[in-house]
């Protein structure tokens, strides 16, 4: 029988799940959807146990298509959504819903830490900044806020671990996941208890540090009969979701990059040591010695999305593609800034709104939705812009695409024409499960090295390049949408 590995995936908006073989081929997938809740303003929740429901439904539904005996299955690896912070007690039961990353209900929380402990206290240390969307100052939300229940929790979890724990019955917190904790000092990959003290975080409420390829243990008897996983399967700790899509995209050395385009956009840079900007993002990579520069962003798909269902008229994604493509580069002036939630990197304002500049008797819908899409690309660039000021050199990238938007030819373009970068794109939609898998795949000695696995597993389906007029053209453009996002900032938070 032929082995296989399992990744999970716990997204936004759904679970995906998928069993691959050796060579990284998709035997079966599943997408199990999930609730989001709003229950205040600023506040965005989910509830950790919906996941764990969604995805024993779709390891079901994978084993059932595949016909797979379960014993082939020889790892599990598990990706996650970021800075989410899961209170449970002793036994492993959920206490509370978990903020997620769109969260930003600690946001005095973070401030007041930041100029008590100071700002460069805490980056020294975590090298990110002190935000409301990550981890510590949830917790620190909960401590304050939901005291019965920090009093209550044994640890608190990343997405990831938590399903890990379901599985195996360990708490664990994997190294790049651990960027959200502040007091998690980006170079020794080590607590830091002085910090965590000064920041009000009894440390006893995280679990141990594992390594994302690492065996953290195997399922447990009750996790197999609801998943029909076979017991005794190892898993390993996995690790933040974009960062295994990363790896599945085939970054696995320092200078790589990847692009990314689900329902939010960002990038990930590799490097070799901890570069880090407080405008953007620093997480160690699930490979070892390894670090990522990234820029999360807030548009991405969701904005074509949301075109559709709103404005796109009943036409096909490819009809309104046909019309965008038929608007030269830069949409003849029309600029759109895709704050669609407020925007994360590089500008951390939660009160940013979406905006289109431009607009005339003489423009279509062809030239709003070209605006929009070049508005993500143009997000993105932003984000490479900040990481050039940290040292990353962004001129010779070799740039790999992921996410749904790798799919179009036009949105890769696109990115291509606006970095002046090749661009190349490898089978997108299951980067990050592949990722996922691949951890499991190095932590069980299925693949020797990661190189190993990369070399085996990721496929390259298309390269995109460059065409060197329309990059002057996108450079005009993009002066213009760093303009207006700058005049409108304080517009935004009036």
């Amino acid at each position: 029988m032929e082995d296989l590995l399992l990744g999970i995936d716990i997204g936004t908006s759904a679970c995906k799940i998928a069993i691959f073989n050796k060579k990284g081929d998709v035997i079966a997938q599943s997408n199990q959807s999930y609730q989001l809740y709003y229950p205040n303003p600023g506040w965005v929740e989910q509830d950790p146990d919906e996941w764990w429901d969604s995805i024993c439904l779709g390891i079901k539904d994978c084993l059932a298509q595949s016909g797979a005996d379960p014993v082939q299955i020889k790892g599990i690896g598990i990706d996650g959504q970021s800075w989410s912070s899961i209170p449970v007690d002793r036994d492993g039961n959920c206490l509370h819903n978990t903020p997620i990353w769109m969260d930003t209900r600690a946001k005095d929380i973070a401030e007041r830490v930041t100029k008590e402990v100071g700002a460069d206290r805490i980056f020294e240390v975590a090298g990110n900044a002190f935000l409301p969307s990550y981890t510590a100052p949830k917790i620190l939300w909960f401590k304050e806020e939901r005291p019965e229940i920090y009093e209550k929790t044994y640890k608190f979890l990343h997405s990831n671990s938590y399903i890990g724990m379901k599985l195996t019955g360990v708490m664990s917190s994997d190294k790049c996941q651990n960027y959200g904790i502040h007091f998690f000092n980006m170079k020794t990959c080590t607590y830091d208890m002085e910090l965590a003290e000064e920041i009000g975080i009894s440390i006893d409420k995280v679990p141990d540090i594992y390594d994302c390829h690492d065996i953290i243990g195997s399922v447990t008897k009750a996790a197999a009969e609801i998943t029909g996983l076979a017991e005794g399967t190892p898993v390993v700790a996995g690790g933040l979701d974009a960062a295994c899509g990363t790896l599945g995209a085939g970054v696995y050395k320092a200078q790589q990059t990847q692009i990314q385009g689900g329902q939010a956009g960002g990038m990930s840079i590799c490097e070799d040591k901890p570069i880090a900007h407080p405008k953007l993002i620093l997480s160690t990579h699930v490979i070892p010695d390894l670090w990522l520069l990234q820029g999360g962003t807030v548009g991405g798909g969701g904005v074509l999305r949301w075109f559709k269902q709103e404005l796109g008229g009943g036409q096909s994604f490819d009809e309104l593609t046909a019309l965008a493509e038929a608007v030269e580069p830069g949409s003849d002036g029309v600029v759109f800034l895709p704050y669609m939630s407020g925007e994360r990197c590089p500008i951390w304002n939660p009160d940013a709104k979406a905006v289109f500049y431009g607009l005339g008797f003489d423009k279509t819908k062809g030239h709003m939705l070209r605006a929009a899409l070049e508005g993500v690309v143009f997000s993105v660039a932003h984000n490479l812009k900040v990481a050039e000021e940290a040292g990353a050199n962004i001129k010779e990238m070799d740039i790999r695409a992921m996410g749904g938007a790798a799919n179009s030819r036009l949105w890769m373009q696109m990115y291509a024409d606006v970095t002046g970068c090749r661009i190349s794109i490898p089978a997108s939609d299951t980067a990050t499960t592949l990722g996922a898998a691949i951890l499991a795949g190095v932590g069980i000695g299925m693949y020797g090295s990661f190189e190993e696995a990369v070399e085996e597993t990721v496929k390259i389906t298309r390269v995109q390049e460059p065409v060197a007029e329309n990059h002057k053209k996108y450079m005009e453009s993009m002066e213009l949408y760093l303009e207006l996002s700058e005049k409108l900032k304080d517009t935004f938070s009036r």
